[in-house]
């Protein structure tokens, strides 16, 4: 099969000719193997149907890096049922959101996320019918290891439009929607990176996975590819680079994929080498751009070369990549095959060699749009099926593309996209606030940090601290102003916009 066609198939199917001893996965509980992987995988299937769950349904996954996460978001699959990974770090109120906007009928949960899913209001979310508990069972909620019994269900085939996962990813204006993808975006673009680079991902490899499985990097390019391949993935909860070093040589790790962030701080350990990282022979950045100051300073100090790519969400993720080519440093390398891309003019004019515009791109792994939102899809994709991606990048004359600047208002930290429009309308809520801005602000080891100018009703006054706890019962932990200032008006330009960059320049210590 070409990596630009995918006939009826599920994408659970990905775990089935692998040998059954092989060791598909090791997270904090030990090493899984592709026949346990398998057989769990299936009784799980069953134990989803028989509650009445069927091709179609919404199962919400608010799961950490684990097991229970791999299992249930392949029982999903091989029955038709769409996952939503959510994060299970969210407060109760942005799960509250996201449960509602997708209909989710069901809910897989772990330690992280129990909590928050505790406090949600049930009464609010009237297509909530099962919740499952991959601990111990609570109040409303079953735990998990009721669902697999003795009995198994097969993978049913389904057609390759089928939706396999809703993914939220922040738009532009208002609160994250959630990208449509589809067995067939997410087959094909695992093939597609296989194809750009076959040594990239092998079945002997050991691939370490940290990026969250919520995050479509980390669940179809790290955990998706390397399963395809047969090869093992570590699977790592919470990132920290004196025990990364130390799972590098316990397990042998071949495959080091992360965000800038994440080689910044390996790099950045003070007793480092480079024979520590020996058995590493594939390392990846993506999820925002890497500087060429932190490749170079992974170089020097771990003897490896990092390799970028570009992607995001509505395209499976991987667009292009730069994985054993002779792109230059800071670049993102070429189209993966079978995605056609163009860098345009504010004209929709193709670009001269060396002038910068915005990528847009098309094939078979772009997204059919937003859950339940025509009118975003139709601002993000043309109608000849181009999505525009609002980055900005250059092309050189051996076809190497490299970013040069990003979607407007677009706020990266350690990785993640934050939108300033999702913030503020959280941050407006407060009583006290009578307007709000949001800008990013550079920080040395989160890439950038959120920073927020409020002003005030007139005879209120709030804390800092207040406001920004305030802010956290709504928003992840890293949607959330790290400085607040208050300040007596917002710059307003002609026609009444925010002039959102004189913040961002003029901001106070």
């Amino acid at each position: 099969m070409g990596q630009g066609e995918v006939t009826h198939v599920n994408l659970a199917s990905l775990i089935a000719e692998h040998p059954a001893d092989r060791i598909a996965f090791i997270d904090s509980s030990g090493p899984v193997s592709y026949g346990e992987l398998r057989e769990t995988t299936d009784k799980l299937r069953f134990g989803l149907l028989s509650k009445g769950l069927v091709a179609g349904d919404r199962l919400a996954l608010v799961c950490g890096n684990t097991r229970n996460f791999v299992f249930s978001y392949l029982a999903a699959l091989g029955a038709g049922i769409i996952a939503v990974p959510l994060n299970p770090l969210s407060p109760a109120a942005e799960l509250q959101r996201e449960l509602k906007m997708v209909g989710a009928r069901a809910t897989i949960f772990g330690p992280a996320g129990a909590k928050a899913i505790a406090e949600v209001d049930r009464a609010d979310l009237p297509d909530l019918e099962l919740l499952y508990n991959c601990g111990p069972s609570f109040e409303g909620a079953e735990s998990l290891d009721s669902l697999i019994g003795d009995e198994s269900s097969p993978v049913v085939d389904v057609e390759p439009e089928h939706l396999a996962a809703l993914i939220f990813t922040s738009g532009t204006a208002g609160f994250p929607k959630a990208a449509q993808l589809s067995h067939g975006n997410l087959e094909v673009n695992q093939r597609q990176t296989l194809a750009q680079s076959p040594d990239g991902f092998l079945a002997v490899d050991v691939a370490y996975c940290v990026i969250p499985l919520f995050h479509i990097f980390g669940l179809n390019t790290v955990l998706g590819t390397s399963l395809r391949q047969g090869a093992t993935v570590v699977l790592v909860q919470r990132f920290d680079p004196a025990s990364l070093v130390e799972a590098v040589a316990e397990h042998q790790i071949t495959l080091l994929v992360g965000p800038p962030t994440f080689w910044h701080a390996i790099a950045s350990l003070p007793d480092v080498e480079p024979s520590q990282f020996a058995s590493v022979r594939v390392a990846i950045s993506g999820a925002a751009k890497l500087p060429e100051r932190v490749s170079a300073l992974v170089t020097e100090r771990l003897g490896l070369t990092v390799y970028e790519g570009y992607g995001m969400t509505e395209s499976s993720p991987s667009l292009t990549s730069a994985l054993h080519t002779d792109a230059p440093r800071g670049s993102v390398g070429r189209p993966v095959p079978a995605v056609e891309l163009r860098i345009i003019d504010a004209n929709g004019d193709d670009v001269l060699i060396g002038d910068a515009g915005e990528i847009i791109a098309r094939g078979p792994n772009i997204f059919s749009g937003y859950w339940d939102d025509p009118e975003a899809t139709a601002r993000a994709i043309d109608a000849d099926g181009w999505l525009h991606t609002g980055d900005i990048a250059v092309v050189n004359e051996d076809g190497y593309i490299s970013i040069i600047d990003r979607a407007k208002d677009l706020i990266i930290v350690s990785g993640f996209n934050v939108y300033p429009a999702e913030v503020e309308a959280v941050i407006a809520e407060h009583e006290s606030v009578q307007a709000v801005a949001v800008v990013g602000v550079a920080h040395p080891h989160t890439d950038e940090a959120v920073r927020a100018f409020v002003v005030l009703h007139p005879g209120a006054s709030i804390e800092e601290d207040e406001l920004v706890a305030f802010a956290r019962t709504q928003l992840a932990s890293y949607k959330c102003p790290s400085k607040i200032d208050v300040v007596d008006e917002l710059p307003i330009g002609f026609g009444g916009k925010l002039r959102r960059q004189d913040l961002a320049t003029g901001a106070p210590d």
